[in-house]
């Protein structure tokens, strides 16, 4: 399974057509925000086959017909405006899309480009040696339930012996910086650092999106997650909710995650040094390379790493 469909394109025979489709519910209370969420999302999955230049999005959205209609229109128009607006960032634009009523809003959208076939990367090439770097921390889903729950006396005296409720507002505002935040500069540097192959992590957790790369790749190799760079005080607040999220697992959805990818380990710092000198945001490394069956797992001591 691959984050995009890549195609051939029958009348230029040196190009391909990789084109991905994602959409989902509001998971933050600001629509604006919400729409670039949306928008970053759909785009990870090219940055992650190397695709950096997106040619064309289309906008899938749904009018809520529960809400009253000026507070439809008022919700529907900034998702619209959130998504336009960092599809502009990225160096694309909205041409079209589909919309619906529906009783919940929904947005997300179709990605095209038409890329020469010596700049896709494919998800295939990892070597025993190879060092998993992830570019951007993991704990959105916990972050942004919990912080929903400050709201509701019930949900909140579940945890609120082991967070605050300014940890809880930190810990939002990171996942939110972190969801919109696109990941074409790592795309790029994967590029100049000679990736082997990559995957965005998102709806199956690190673990789930880990497994699913592995399974793709041509050599005999298992990767090793030794290291979760996690959102601080999400871990503790997961435990205290009995895993519900199963974040510790590996198995905590993220929305917008970052590009988890495999690298030589010789261009590893040069890697993290640069994304964050260009973005302000560190990378991580969290896992090896090595001989195996085309598995994946968290190790047995792995070290959760807050931040």
């Amino acid at each position: 399974m691959m984050d995009t469909s890549v195609i051939e394109i029958r009348r230029l025979p040196n190009y391909q057509l990789v084109s991905t489709t994602d959409f989902f519910f509001p998971l933050v209370d600001d629509p604006f925000l919400m729409g670039r969420i949306a928008c970053a999302n759909v785009l990870s999955d090219m940055y992650s086959e190397g695709v950096t230049e997106v040619d064309n999005l289309l906008m899938i959205l749904a009018a809520s017909i529960d809400m009253p209609p000026n507070c439809r229109d008022i919700v529907t128009w900034k998702m619209i405006e959130g998504f336009r607006s960092l599809a502009e960032e990225a160096g694309s634009s909205v041409t079209g899309g589909q919309s619906i009523y529906n009783p919940w809003p929904i947005i997300g959208g179709t990605a095209m480009s038409v890329v020469p076939k010596e700049r896709v990367l494919m998800p295939t090439g990892a070597i025993e040696g190879d060092v998993l770097v992830l570019t951007k921390p993991i704990g959105t889903q916990v972050a942004v339930n919990a912080f929903q729950w400050i709201k509701i006396d019930a949900r909140w005296s579940r945890i609120s012996d082991v967070v605050s409720r300014e940890q809880l507002e930190r810990a939002f505002d990171i996942s939110a910086m972190s969801m919109e935040r696109l990941n074409r500069t790592a795309a790029e540097l994967m590029w100049k650092h000679g990736a082997h192959s990559a995957t965005d992590v998102t709806g199956f957790g690190i673990l789930g999106h880990a497994e699913a790369l592995a399974r793709n790749q041509r050599e005999s190799v298992s990767f090793v997650i030794h290291t979760l760079p996690v959102i601080r005080g999400m871990a503790v607040v997961d435990a205290k909710l009995q895993n519900l999220f199963s974040l510790v697992k590996g198995r905590s959805a993220e929305t917008s995650g970052g590009l988890l990818i495999c690298l030589p380990k010789e261009n590893v710092g040069a890697f993290c040094s640069e994304i964050y000198e260009a973005e302000g945001w560190p990378a991580f490394v969290v896992g090896t390379v090595v001989g195996g069956d085309r598995s994946a797992s968290i190790a047995a001591d792995v070290e959760i790493k807050e931040l």
